[in-house]
C-alpha cells in the first residue's frame, strides 16, 4: 500500500510540474499577450522549421545543439520540439490547399493550439558584460534591459563590394580555409595547435600573415571595414556578374567573442567558404541549416537547444505586434546569454540602409517559447 502510494504521489508531482512550468528563466504563460500577428511569412517560417527539424533528427549526435535544453523542466522535450516544427507545417499546407490566410497568423488558433512559457531575461548577466564592456552604447543597452523583456538585437548578412584581386582599396582578403588542414579531419585540425589556422589573430591577419607565406587562398578581396563586418555577421552577400554568391564562416582561430569588445578588437578571425544561400547553424559547413530573413533566430543554442520556436511581441506605433520565428543559428556573443534574441532581418551593404529598414523594430521585447500542445 506504501509502495502505490508513492507511486501515486509521484505522478501527481510529475503532473503538477508539468502543468505548471516553472524554472529561473521560463514560466508557463496561461495568458500570453498577443497582438497583430506579422511580419513574417507561414511560407518561409515553414521552411526554416523543417529544415531546422531535419538537422535535430539528421545530427542527433550534435550534443552541443541537439538537445531539450538546459532550462526548461521535463515538461519540454525534444520530441515536442520536433514535433511543434511538424505541426507549423502541417498547418501552413493545410491552410494552402484550403486557399484561406494561414492560422499561424490567427491569435486565437495560435493559444487554443500552443503552450506558452515566458522568458524572463537574466539580468544579472547582462549586467556584468555592461561593467566590462569598453562599447558606451553597448552598456547602456545592457544596462536597459528591462526585467519583463528580452533584448532583441537584428542581424544581417553583409551585402559586399569586393574584387577578384587585390587592390588600393579591397586590400584585405575573406580566406578559405588554410592549405595546410584541407586534408585533416575536423576533429584532427581542432586538436593540432600548430596548424595555420590556430595560430593567428584577427590582427595579425590584417597586417598580412597569411599572404606574404600563401598559407589560404584568397576567395575574394574587401575592404578592411567589409572585412570586419563579415567577421561579425558571419555571411557575405556579393553580387557579380549580376549573379548572388554567399559566402559563409566555416572554422574560426579557436579564439572566442569577447562581449565586451568592438568588432576591431575582436581577436576571433574566421575563415569561409562559399556556399549556396545564407546557411544557420551546423555542426560542420555541410550540415550547416539553410536559413530565411525575418523568421530566424540566433540565439544561445548551447543553454537553449536548437529548434525553439519563439514568439516576441512588442509596441510599434500604435499597434502591438507579435511575431514567430525559430532559433535557427548562433553566434559567440550568446555563450552564457539568456538574455537576448538575434532576429535575421536581410541583406545590408552597411548600418545607414540596415537602419533605414529597420528602425521601427525595438531594442527590447517580450518573449516566449511555443511548443504545440500534447
Amino acid at each position: 500500500m506504501r509502495l502505490c502510494l508513492f507511486y501515486l504521489i509521484f505522478i501527481l508531482i510529475t503532473f503538477h510540474g508539468y502543468a505548471q512550468t516553472s524554472t529561473k528563466f521560463f514560466k508557463i504563460d496561461k495568458t500570453p499577450e498577443l497582438g497583430n500577428m506579422a511580419s513574417f511569412k507561414a511560407s518561409e517560417l515553414c521552411n526554416v522549421a523543417g529544415k531546422t527539424k531535419d538537422y535535430l533528427t539528421t545530427f542527433s549526435a550534435d550534443k552541443f545543439a541537439v538537445h531539450t535544453g538546459k532550462v526548461f523542466d521535463e515538461s519540454v522535450t525534444l520530441v515536442r520540439v520536433t514535433q511543434t516544427l511538424d505541426f507549423i507545417c502541417q498547418i501552413y499546407r493545410e491552410d494552402v490547399r484550403a486557399k484561406r490566410q494561414s492560422r499561424l497568423h490567427n491569435e486565437l488558433f495560435l493559444i487554443d493550439n500552443f503552450d506558452f512559457y515566458r522568458w524572463t531575461p537574466d539580468i544579472a548577466t547582462a549586467r556584468k558584460i555592461a561593467l566590462k564592456s569598453t562599447n558606451a552604447r553597448k552598456t547602456s543597452m545592457l544596462n536597459a534591459v528591462p526585467n519583463d523583456k528580452i533584448f532583441l538585437t537584428k542581424y544581417y548578412t553583409k551585402l559586399l563590394t569586393a574584387s577578384a584581386v587585390k587592390t588600393p582599396i579591397y586590400n584585405q582578403a575573406l580566406y578559405a580555409l588554410p592549405y595546410d588542414e584541407l586534408a585533416l579531419t575536423l576533429i584532427d585540425a581542432n586538436n593540432d595547435l600548430t596548424i595555420t589556422r590556430n595560430k593567428y589573430t584577427r590582427q595579425e591577419i590584417i597586417a598580412g600573415a597569411l599572404e606574404e607565406k600563401k598559407l589560404a587562398k584568397a576567395l575574394i578581396w574587401l575592404t578592411e571595414e567589409a572585412l570586419h563586418d563579415v567577421l561579425l555577421q558571419g555571411t557575405g552577400v556579393v553580387e557579380v556578374n549580376g549573379e548572388r554568391r554567399y559566402f559563409n564562416v566555416h572554422r574560426n582561430n579557436g579564439i572566442a567573442y569577447d562581449y565586451a569588445l568592438g568588432k576591431r578588437e575582436q581577436a576571433r578571425y574566421w575563415y569561409f567558404s562559399e556556399v549556396p544561400s545564407i546557411m544557420g547553424y551546423g555542426e560542420t559547413l555541410d550540415s550547416k541549416i539553410a536559413i530565411t530573413p525575418q523568421v530566424s533566430f540566433a540565439g544561445n543554442v548551447a543553454d537553449l537547444g536548437l529548434g525553439k520556436l519563439f514568439m516576441v511581441s512588442y509596441q510599434q506605433a500604435d499597434e502591438k505586434i507579435s511575431r514567430l520565428g525559430v532559433l535557427s543559428d548562433q553566434g559567440g556573443a550568446f555563450d552564457d546569454n539568456l538574455f537576448q534574441l538575434d532576429l535575421l532581418v536581410d541583406s545590408y551593404y552597411g548600418w545607414e540602409d540596415y537602419h533605414q529598414a529597420n528602425k521601427h523594430l525595438p531594442d527590447y521585447a517580450k518573449a516566449w517559447l511555443m511548443l504545440m500542445k500534447p
